[in-house]
């Protein structure tokens, strides 16, 4: 049977990769004699001809070579990236989507910043509300346009991501976002009551049931009491474990089956969910157990020095299935709109435990056999690894050190800590691979180091030992193993997210962009194969998927609201547009195809409220429109088969020249038309 294209094209990769390889291990080629003392780069490398000049030019190494065919992706061949990794965007307030082992950017998604490219945030009724109206509390936080994005969290089915939704949080104000990966669009924006910061999380329970985030500094539980606060710190601030129950029909949150568990005022930080035997629980880090304010003017210690007084912080361990069978029962108290497990039912109702962990912990992350639980402490050169078991047995048997000030159970550290591994300088973050290796992040030490669990993984000797490190360039903070964090990790990839370029790219300015790393996980050693400039402000979390496992539409159905996902019922057939008055409101049902606008003309007096409704009529993928009205601030994109409406008062008066803003046809400058605004 004679081979496909995409058979001919990966035959020759794997080929061209032998030939490299091979390049690497001999660096020579050829017969003896002059022609072969004198082999090039290229020949070396186990090219010839083209290819062979092509290495020499850019003076390649044989390695380089081999690195390049290894994250190499074919023009037009659209499944030579295996994995795709969704990586929040910092204070972009975005998120963004890059294949593997490309390192491209395929896609921005808007989240709490405006996007002008998909006119997000700029005139649309499926945007606009999310950005401008998706900070509710507070006195005039409806009008927040930025965020600061943290940890993505794709959806899951028993453990395995299954490609439907992804969440991500917002570090700065509170807020969560979340993204139906139909078409890759913002759906929904929550400010979520009672928190002022999340760091805790977001992550998403085995089976969807819940996304959870967390505060990360303490919040002021009532605000009008903010005078002198801090000097009543333990008492005026508390922590929220949050809980948002999530629609299993279109991955929205069901405020109804939502709550929160009350909180010491610790920092909560990175937070992990148990998956197969650890399922119903969750495990959140923290720091400052000290309860350190700051106020160096009135002769405290800083923060920084404050917070790491102690010898240990605390792994908060939250029982949420139980504490789903107290929001039941009415144990509840309601705060801001949100069910709150009050701290001291939490913690006498078997809902909230601590366990101790080495001071100013950043990390904790769950295994995927759910078993053990990894906790990385900046200050302290090992990972810390806990049994799930072995806190199962502490907590029936009350292997408790004592109780904190607020009455939370404290466990034994050595009753519940299934091994230690010391792994090197500022551990952070841990992520697994298919063959039982946890993969640490070295924050001061520039490195990512890999190391084995235990049973069943590793046995004996050959367990919670250290097996290999690399150096990364430079201050790593997070990092991602293709489906590491899941019950079934895929291996072959890491990605280092570093959080200094210096002398990795050219110059561009005094603020340097972060960097990238990937690392090949298929040797006997981790090797680097490529660096990759991020240019859109601080990635600190990633999540990778599969590609197999993203099922996104190419267009909508013919009239869909990309808000809602259903027929919009203002969706207009091709001749079917009209315009209509009633009073002082201008109301248009338009379409929008290659390469007009009908109506092209709209005229309003100055006062009047227009109302357009647009239905891109194309059903072609890729065949997306703007529709742009200088002056007004209006900017939207359509997709083919999407309806959008733009709402908005006339209050300047003129002729303004609308137009197409996305590059459509070969008549594209004739997209456009006219808005007259009368005295």
């Amino acid at each position: 049977m004679p081979l496909t294209r995409r058979e001919l094209i990966q035959n020759a990769a794997v080929g061209a990769a032998g030939l490299a390889v091979g390049g690497v291990i001999g660096k020579t080629v050829g017969g003896g004699g002059e022609e072969g003392a004198s082999t090039s780069a290229g020949q070396g490398a186990g090219l010839s001809g083209q290819a062979s000049q092509v290495a020499d030019q850019r003076k390649l190494a044989p390695e380089d070579v081999t690195r390049a065919l290894k994250t190499f992706v074919p023009p037009g061949n659209v499944s030579a990236d295996e994995f795709y990794i969704f990586s929040s965007g910092g204070h972009s307030g975005q998120l963004h989507v890059m294949g593997v082992p490309s390192l491209k950017l395929y896609k921005t998604i808007g989240v709490f910043t405006p996007e002008s490219w998909q006119g997000y945030g700029y005139g649309s009724d499926a945007s606009d509300p999310l950005v401008k109206e998706g900070t509710t509390q507070g006195a005039g936080r409806g009008s927040i346009l930025w965020g600061d994005t943290h940890h993505p969290a794709l959806s899951e089915t028993k453990g395995e991501y299954d490609g439907r939704w992804v969440y991500i949080n917002d570090r700065a104000n509170g807020r969560i976002g979340m993204v139906d990966l139909r078409d890759f669009k913002t759906k929904q924006i929550f400010d979520v009551p009672n928190l002022d910061s999340s760091h805790g999380g977001c992550f998403v329970t085995q089976d969807s049931e819940y996304v959870h985030i967390s505060t990360m500094t303490p919040t002021l539980v009532d605000p009008s009491k903010a005078e002198g606060a801090l000097d009543r710190f333990g008492d005026a601030f508390r922590g929220y474990s949050t809980f948002l129950a999530i629609n299993p029909q279109n991955g929205r949150f069901d405020l109804n089956r939502s709550f929160q568990v009350e909180l010491p005022p610790y920092t909560q930080d990175l937070a992990d969910s148990g998956k197969l035997v650890s399922h119903g629980w969750v495990f959140i880090n923290s720091y400052n157990s000290e309860m350190a304010t700051g106020g160096n003017q009135d002769g405290k210690p800083p923060i920084e020095v404050g917070a790491s007084k102690g010898d240990y912080d605390f792994m908060h361990i939250i029982n949420w299935k139980k504490a789903e069978q107290l929001v039941a029962a009415g144990r509840t108290r309601v705060q801001n709109g949100m069910n709150v497990i009050p701290l001291d039912v939490a913690a006498s109702e078997g809902v909230l435990f601590l366990a101790p962990e080495p001071r100013s912990p950043h990390g904790v992350d769950v295994a995927p056999n759910g078993q053990y639980l990894t906790v990385s402490g900046k200050l302290d050169p090992h990972v810390t690894v806990y049994g799930f078991d072995k806190i199962q047995a502490a907590i029936n048997a009350k292997t408790f050190e004592r109780n904190d000030p607020y009455g939370v159970p404290i466990l034994k550290f050595d009753a519940i800590v299934a091994g230690q591994v010391e792994v090197g300088a500022g551990p952070l973050h841990t992520q697994y691979d298919d063959k039982g290796h946890g993969y640490t992040s070295l924050f001061v030490e520039s490195a990512v180091a890999k190391w084995s669990l235990g049973d069943p993984y590793f046995k004996g000797d050959q367990a919670f030992k250290l097996v290999d490190k690399i150096p990364v360039q430079y201050n790593i903070g997070h990092l991602v193993a293709m489906e590491g964090d899941t019950t079934k990790p895929q291996g072959k990839y890491l990605v280092a997210l570093n959080k200094w370029s210096i002398d990795r790219f050219a110059t561009v300015g005094t603020l340097k962009p972060q960097n990238f790393q990937l690392v090949d996980l298929t040797g006997e050693k981790m090797s680097l194969l490529s660096d990759t400039p991020i240019g859109w402000a601080e990635p600190h979390y990633v999540q990778a998927i599969r590609a197999d496992r993203l099922k996104a539409w190419e267009v909508y159905p013919p009239g869909t609201n990309a808000l809602t996902m259903e027929k919009d019922p203002h969706a207009t057939e091709l001749g079917k547009e009209r315009v209509e008055r009633r009073g002082d409101t201008v109301e248009v049902w338009g379409t929008v195809k290659r390469s007009n606008f009908k109506p092209d003309t709209v005229v309003a007096k100055k006062g009047d409220r227009v109302i357009m409704h647009l239905t891109n009529t194309e059903t072609t993928p890729d065949a997306t429109h703007g529709f742009a009205i200088p002056r007004y601030n209006i900017n939207c994109s359509l997709d083919p088969g999407e309806v959008v409406t733009v709402d908005f008062t006339a209050n300047e008066a003129g002729a303004f020249a609308l137009y197409c803003t996305e590059f459509c046809s070969a008549l594209h400058l004739e997209m456009q038309g006219w808005l007259m605004v009368t005295t």
